[in-house]
């Protein structure tokens, strides 16, 4: 078949329009081809310098769009610009009709409707057809390659992401819901760890609507006017139950009770219509959604010959895979990230930040044996609890004085050069044997000693601090002179074999009879823990415990940080001996 030769261009239409955009007759002879006297010609027939803006801009726009609706292989890009430039030839007719002698309401149709009988005030959460579309589009343009796979896979009924830390997928499945809340009227249901962790997808939300519209997304639940439910629930399992819906799960690696909680998350979308979707940074092989990320679970039961092997490593998923057992599965490190458009992040500073575990388990998506870990994860999760429910009675984490006027201690592991500080604020037990509470946890990265003393004196000024430990190697020591000078009942700690020996019992005693107690969503205090291990000094001769580093990587300040705050209470608890001893001191 003969291949057809592309169309000449109608020379007079182009040197008209180049004439409108301003380009003098001389520089369109020469762009052209055409002789200067020509050009004179047409100009003079066709009035080109009596054309108004809407004759002008209307020709421009007609030409473009037959151009791109005769394009062969289209892009998403032209189908966009294909009805935009719909929209704005029917702008151009509303403009022609008030030229022609009509009313303001042919420029603007809306005036119609608000002229019509009584004012009717908006619907709680309505959203136009147009502003829908405008936060489709936006939604889309805003996605990295590899959000557009889970995109992509948005119809599949089962998902479930493997994915390294902040690599923005809260942040893109609380769009994605939004949007096909807005679409479809479908429910979307959102389960994390705990209640405070399932609100970061409100957050989202409320953010993604003020950028693009400069409007409010209010209600908890919240509540479309098409009539779907935006529901954010905490691992609480009890208030999940009634609900149906596409479901969400995130951090399901971590969570404490899975089975029994996927159950009931399982539950809501059990009609066809609704899509279930899993996302986690990874935590041991021992957690027991490892059997469903691995498949195991099906071969549970089973002889032999009719196990089912799937190939979850990364080369096999690095792309999006829908597995043998209908689960749609994906592996995203941070290098796939960054191969695939992410910039959000400086490799060389994470891997000088992190030491080779960390950055393997946090970053490139692999699960750990915590069978040498102090608290391994299993020890670690009956502490876990969904503070904004289990704690609502006295502690408010968004008022002035987020824990009145009752005692708090704080703990700190300060920075070394281009590593990072960990900071814990804990509630103390009210009775000998009671639990202890960790309210807040915050790491920094990048802060010189001033700003991290700064920091504390923060703290103290929205809690009443009874004892702050600190640690005083390495930048610990400008940092607690600083601190002494607001705070002269400053503890500190100068680190020895010893000295860590004391601060790990004291912690693995509280931790293993079930004293303590921290928001489940926090898995960086959790991966925090588990990264503490035994290990022989130098020289041979004692036992100490590390984290996994050097003195030129990151380690676990949040352990550490939390381990100072432990301490103020002696390793035998209170008691009648020494209580009174300490409210002394």
């Amino acid at each position: 078949m003969t291949a057809i030769a592309p169309l000449p261009l109608d020379t007079r239409r182009q040197a008209k329009f180049l004439y409108w955009m301003g380009w003098r007759i001389c520089e369109i002879a020469e762009a052209t081809g055409e002789n200067e006297k020509t050009l004179h010609t047409w100009k003079s027939r066709d009035e080109w310098d009596r054309a108004d803006s809407v004759e002008r801009i209307g020709g421009a726009l007609e030409a473009r769009l037959v151009q791109l609706i005769l394009k062969d292989n289209k892009t998403g890009g032209d189908f966009k610009e294909i009805d935009l430039l719909h929209r704005q030839l029917e702008r151009q007719a509303r403009i022609q009709r008030y030229q022609g002698g009509g009313t303001e309401t042919d420029l603007n149709p809306k005036l119609a409707k608000r002229n019509e009988g009584p004012k009717t005030p908006p619907k709680r959460n309505e959203f136009g057809e147009e502003e829908i579309e405008q936060l489709r589009d936006a939604f889309i343009d805003g996605c990295f390659e590899y959000q557009l796979d889970w995109y992509r896979a948005g119809n599949q009924r089962t998902r479930m992401l493997l994915k390294s830390r902040q690599i923005g997928a809260t942040y893109y499945f609380a769009r994605e819901a939004l949007i096909d809340a807005l679409l479809t009227g479908r429910n979307q249901i959102f389960l994390s760890a705990s209640k405070a962790q399932a609100h970061q997808f409100k957050n989202y939300m409320q953010a993604f609507i003020q950028e693009v519209l400069g409007r409010q997304l209010t209600g908890d639940p919240i509540v479309l006017w098409n009539g779907a439910e935006l529901h954010f629930l905490g691992t609480n399992y009890r208030t999940a139950q009634g609900r149906s819906g596409n479901f969400y799960f995130d951090e399901f690696f971590w969570v404490h009770g899975f089975d029994e909680l996927n159950k009931v998350a399982s539950g809501m979308a059990l009609h066809k219509k609704w899509r279930k979707t899993y996302f986690s940074t990874p935590s041991s092989k021992g957690h027991p959604a490892y059997r469903w990320w691995t498949g195991e679970r099906l071969n549970e039961g089973k002889p032999t010959a009719q196990h089912l092997t799937l190939d979850v490593g990364h080369d096999a998923l690095a792309m999006g895979r829908l597995s043998e057992d209908k689960i749609w599965r994906q592996i995203v490190t941070i290098l796939d990230a960054e191969r695939r458009g992410c910039d959000l992040f400086d490799l060389e500073e994470l891997r000088f930040e992190y030491n080779a575990e960390q950055f393997a388990n946090l970053l490139m998506c692999e699960f750990v044996d915590d069978g040498a870990s102090i608290f391994p994860l299993a020890m670690l999760q009956p502490c876990q609890v969904d503070s904004w429910v289990e704690w609502a009675e006295d502690f408010k984490p968004f008022a002035a004085r987020p824990f009145g006027d009752r005692q708090v201690w704080v703990g700190y592991d300060p920075a070394e050069t281009g590593d990072s500080a960990g900071l814990v604020v804990v509630a103390p037990p009210l009775v000998p044997g009671g639990k202890f509470r960790v309210l807040e946890r915050h790491q920094f990265r990048g802060m010189d000693f001033a700003a991290q003393a700064e920091f504390i004196r923060q703290v103290t000024r929205r809690y009443w601090v009874t004892y702050i430990g600190l640690d005083t190697t390495g930048m610990g020591t400008g940092v607690a002179q600083l601190v002494r000078s607001f705070f002269p009942n400053l503890t500190t700690f100068s680190y020895s074999p010893e000295v860590k020996a004391r601060l790990v019992m004291k912690a693995w005693d509280v931790v293993h009879n079930g004293r303590l107690e921290y928001d489940a969503g926090w898995t960086d205090l959790t991966s925090s823990m588990m990264a503490i291990r035994k290990t022989m000094t130098a020289s041979g001769r004692q036992m100490t415990y590390v984290a996994g580093r050097t003195d030129a990587t990151g380690h676990a300040d949040l352990a550490w940080a939390l381990m100072h705050a432990l301490h103020n209470e002696p390793l035998e608890g209170q008691t009648a001996a020494n209580t009174s001893i300490m409210e002394i001191c």
